[in-house]
């Protein structure tokens, strides 16, 4: 309790006091009947009428932090006045209130402390002793308080009733003293305390709402308490929904997880989103409390690791395909000057008229599979060492037009619709030819998985800052999609799933982007189909 409020309770205890001894002396008028002037001219109703008001007015003005501390000292003064007078408006020796100065001494002590409380104390014994004594001397009979009855106990006997008092307001004064300064230095810890759990409490609530990974907590029964803003974000789950929800209804695979943690388990896991992403997260599920008998709940820190793990796969494939692309290279140069030479010289056998028709079928058949071996090795340069890009503003809705309007003669694209969404301010910073290169190939290999007919789509956008601006282009068909073994290797040179595929289409699209010093995935949307994303640097 701070100061201003034992202020108040002892304000208030002397209002209740005040109004009690006016009570009780209005009931006892009825008993005696008086008149009104005489009721008023008593004094100690005079007394308790200015002890209620005294107090009102302290309590109103304790609103003024200024006056505080003089108020507290002007009660305390007031209190021992007060009873002084009550005293001798009550028979002085024989007033039966005169223990009221013990009350007068504890509240200084409470309120002021222990050297305030003896100061107190001694201005009791001496107000006490002087009513004793003025009352035993005569001095007091203008007043009302008669000599006869201060001779009638003896002079031991006033003597023992004032050391009696005096060492009670002394031993008062001194245990008060003791236990309020006890207890100010108990409270001032307390505050102390109080502040710094607040201040933690502040701290933890912020750290655990604003913290880049996702963190819950379970009770014993595994059952989710807290359930962090990062943690709604990468589930799609609000605190409202996963409070008190088992932990297994939200991470099915770490449900045996749960069962029995007794040390740190750290691991990954696969999760689906609600709005069907598939995500990879690191977690770490620590026990709290005594895992050994079985009381522990637990905390569940977790982050997408997505992509991480994908950048981690595509600095896997840059190495081998760096790797198979440096020693193919070389090998398809020694291919192609012998291959040349081989051509060449079926060329000129098969323009000798002394040739039959069947061996001229047959050259034919050479020449053109040589023809095809070349362009393969053609392609393969290509991937192997690609050229550097010759970047030049390119507007890219209009880039996708005039493939449109190339592709419409190709068979392939009969049935297909061709939608272009990107808008007309979507400009980049490219080699147009390489970009061409790029959107033929993606919208060549929907057509090839959409043999009956179906819709691709093209978009763009430019996202980022101001400063670091990128441009994400997406090419989306409704094919028959593509499943994870095939997307893990879809980028890697002569893998393919075409039966006359070579399987390089994709690998090209893949160094011309990483050439602009982009990226390209690929993954299956939740309504089906097939979507490549392009980001490039604006």
């Amino acid at each position: 309790m701070g100061p201003e409020r034992r202020l108040r309770f002892f304000i208030y205890a002397r209002i209740v006091v005040s109004f009690l001894f006016l009570a009780s002396t209005i009931l006892l008028s009825y008993q005696e009947p008086v008149s009104t002037a005489d009721f008023f001219s008593s004094g100690i109703v005079r007394l308790m009428i200015f002890s209620f008001v005294f107090s009102v007015a302290s309590h109103l003005v304790l609103r003024f932090e200024s006056v505080r501390f003089f108020v507290m000292y002007l009660q305390t003064i007031w209190d021992v006045f007060f009873v002084t007078l009550l005293l001798l408006f009550t028979g002085g020796i024989l007033s039966p209130y005169s223990f009221l100065y013990l009350l007068s001494i504890m509240s200084a002590g409470v309120l002021l402390g222990r050297r305030e409380a003896l100061y107190t104390a001694a201005l009791c014994g001496i107000l006490y002793g002087a009513i004793v004594d003025f009352q035993f001397f005569g001095m007091l009979e203008s007043i009302g308080l008669s000599q006869i009855d201060a001779r009638q106990l003896g002079e031991s006997h006033l003597l023992f009733m004032i050391f009696l008092n005096v060492m009670g307001f002394g031993v008062t004064a001194f245990i008060t003293g003791f236990l309020s300064e006890r207890a100010r230095v108990s409270e001032a810890a307390l505050q102390k305390n109080i502040i710094n759990y607040e201040e933690l409490s502040q701290l933890n609530t912020m750290i655990v709402s604003n913290i880049e990974t996702g963190l819950l907590t379970t009770n014993v029964q595994g059952r989710i308490r807290v359930f962090n803003p990062y943690a709604e974000a990468l589930t799609g789950i609000s605190q409202e929904d996963a409070y008190d929800k088992p932990i297994g209804l939200i991470f099915p695979e770490l449900a045996h997880h749960f069962e029995a943690v007794t040390d740190t388990v750290r691991g990954e896991l696969d999760y689906v989103s609600r709005d069907g992403l598939h995500l990879v997260f690191g977690y770490s599920v620590v026990p709290l409390g005594d895992a050994q008998k079985g009381t522990a709940s637990v905390i569940f820190n977790f982050r997408d690791i997505t992509g991480m793990r994908r950048l981690q796969e595509a600095l896997k494939r840059a190495d081998r395909l760096a790797a198979l692309g440096e020693l193919s290279a070389r090998m398809a140069h020694e291919i192609r000057n012998p291959l040349a030479a081989m051509r060449g010289s079926v060329q000129m056998l098969s323009e000798q008229g002394a040739i039959g028709d069947n061996d001229g079928r047959l050259l034919s058949i050479v020449l053109r599979e040589s023809d095809r071996l070349n362009k393969l090795i053609t392609d393969f340069l290509a991937y192997a060492r690609p050229s550097s890009p010759h970047k030049s503003p390119m507007d890219l809705r209009q880039l996708a037009e005039d493939i449109h309007l190339l592709l419409l003669s190709d068979s392939r694209f009969t049935s297909i619709e061709i939608v272009n969404l990107i808008p007309p301010q979507v400009k980049i910073n490219a080699d147009t030819h390489q970009i061409s290169q790029v959107l033929m190939n993606l919208l060549s290999n929907s057509a090839d998985a959409m043999p009956d007919g179906g819709r691709i789509e093209i978009e763009a956008h430019v996202k980022g800052s101001r400063k670091i601006p990128v441009a994400v282009i997406t090419v989306t068909d409704n094919g028959c999609g593509i499943d994870p073994e095939t997307s893990s290797h879809l980028f890697e040179p002569f893998w393919t799933t075409k039966p006359a595929g070579t399987g390089l289409g994709l690998a090209i699209i893949y160094r011309i982007i990483e050439g602009h010093g982009g990226t390209i995935r690929v993954d299956s949307p939740p309504a089906g189909g097939c979507r490549f994303t392009i980001t490039l640097p604006v």
